[in-house]
């Protein structure tokens, strides 16, 4: 928070009375180049946010357009951004329109720093990028800085890569230099049991001093009577046979488990739901549904806003190991497949493996991918029930406690001195 000279009394004066008009403010920065994941992290959190008690104001910057077919929650607004596109080397360009990274990268950060600079946050969460896709954060960080009046959190999930490769990353991306000058707090959303992120990517005596591992977050709390989506009738078309879901988020990485699944055999008596995502090349969602032309078995749909219900009444969930399905199969303890991301980034592969190793998903290896492998994975699924998942899933209620404590109102003079 600003720190106010008693000597200047008018500007003391002023200060406080802001400080005791205004409800608290929140900014969370979510860069999403690819998938839902972050965004979907992220309205989670602004929930856990506004429960604080204070009725803080809560301002979502997020990068992608489909922002804007989420129901968010009440005192909870939303700033869209064009978007990035990332490509499966890593780099990154114009999802849609026709200029270049540098030049969409300049207004991203010429937005995010207008509309930050006015609403004047008490608190800015930023989502797993310590300087923002691109850098695109600088300016702004730069300016909270200098203002003093901002407590600033980076919010991590468990794993980034492999140590080795993070690490190399950071360095050459001046992120731990970042965290060293801007960063008040660093939340990590996981369990250490499952992954110790700050020992396992070295972050040292300092940084790992303002590491809180909050637990992972519950995905019980997307479920709600009126969540878009949340009745697998919806999405059926009234077929009321028990089902197994496929979700691969965004869609645009996800084609082969998309077309594996098309073609894959369903249980007897079930039906299939596949989630390709809105940002699957067009191409490549008319092959799948090709697949699943004239079957009786299986439905494919492109987007469903929240889908969280679907996934908490299926008989077997099928997914990619992106950090938010993986908490969507630790919270509803179904039988579970993972088939990993292994490129650019074997973050989703170290998390694919350490699932399995402790019994909270079966794995299949990308290369090992077939119609005939994930067939067999459902017959055996829909016939047993997943065991206790034994991963710490208080992140959300975590979350509320911490804001609770950073936004409460001062108390005194002195104190706001």
């Amino acid at each position: 928070m600003t720190k106010m000279n008693p000597a200047d009394p008018l500007h003391y004066a002023a200060a406080l009375r802001r400080q005791r008009t205004r409800a608290p403010r929140v900014v969370l920065y979510s860069h999403d180049t690819l998938g839902f994941g972050h965004l979907r992290r992220n309205m989670l959190l602004a929930q856990a946010i506004r429960d604080c008690g204070h009725d803080p104001e809560v301002l979502l910057v997020a990068g992608m357009r489909e922002a804007g077919a989420f129901a968010l929650p009440a005192g909870v607004d939303c700033l869209t951004l064009p978007a990035y596109a990332k490509a499966s080397d890593g780099t990154y360009h114009a999802r849609d329109l026709g200029i270049g990274v540098d030049a969409l990268c300049d207004i991203r950060a010429a937005t995010i720093r207008a509309a930050v600079k006015n609403f004047q946050p008490d608190l800015m969460i930023v989502d797993n990028v310590p300087r923002g896709a691109q850098y695109e954060l600088g300016p702004t960080l730069r300016a909270l800085k200098r203002s003093g009046r901002t407590r600033i959190v980076l919010g991590l999930r468990d794993i980034i890569d492999r140590p080795s490769v993070m690490r190399q990353q950071w360095l050459r991306q001046r992120n731990f230099e970042a965290l060293q000058d801007h960063y008040d707090d660093i939340w990590v959303y996981g369990d250490p049991a499952f992954f110790p992120t700050a020992d396992e990517y070295g972050l040292g005596p300092e940084l790992s001093a303002r590491v809180t591992y909050t637990g992972y977050l519950d995905q019980r709390a997307r479920l709600s009577p009126d969540a878009q989506g949340a009745d697998p009738l919806q999405v059926t078309g009234g077929d009321a046979r028990p089902f197994v879901l496929c979700q691969v988020g965004g869609g645009r990485d996800g084609v082969a488990l998309c077309t594996a699944f098309a073609a894959a055999p369903m249980p007897a008596g079930h039906q299939g739901i596949l989630i390709t995502g809105t940002q699957m090349p067009p191409e490549a969602r008319a092959r799948v549904a090709a697949l699943a032309q004239g079957r009786t078995d299986l439905t494919v749909v492109d987007f469903v806003a929240e889908p969280v219900g679907l996934a908490a009444r299926a008989a077997a969930l099928v997914a990619m190991c992106g950090y938010n399905t993986a908490c969507e199969m630790m919270s509803f303890g179904l039988p579970s497949l993972v088939v990993p991301r292994v490129r650019p980034r074997t973050e989703q592969l170290i998390r694919a493996q350490r699932m399995q190793d402790r019994g909270i998903a079966d794995m299949i290896h990308p290369d090992a991918l077939s119609p005939a492998a994930i067939g067999d994975w459902l017959g055996r699924a829909v016939t047993r029930q997943a065991g206790p998942r034994g991963v710490d899933l208080d992140g959300l209620s975590r979350v509320t406690a911490m804001a609770t404590r950073m936004l409460a109102p001062r108390k005194s003079l002195r104190r706001l001195a």
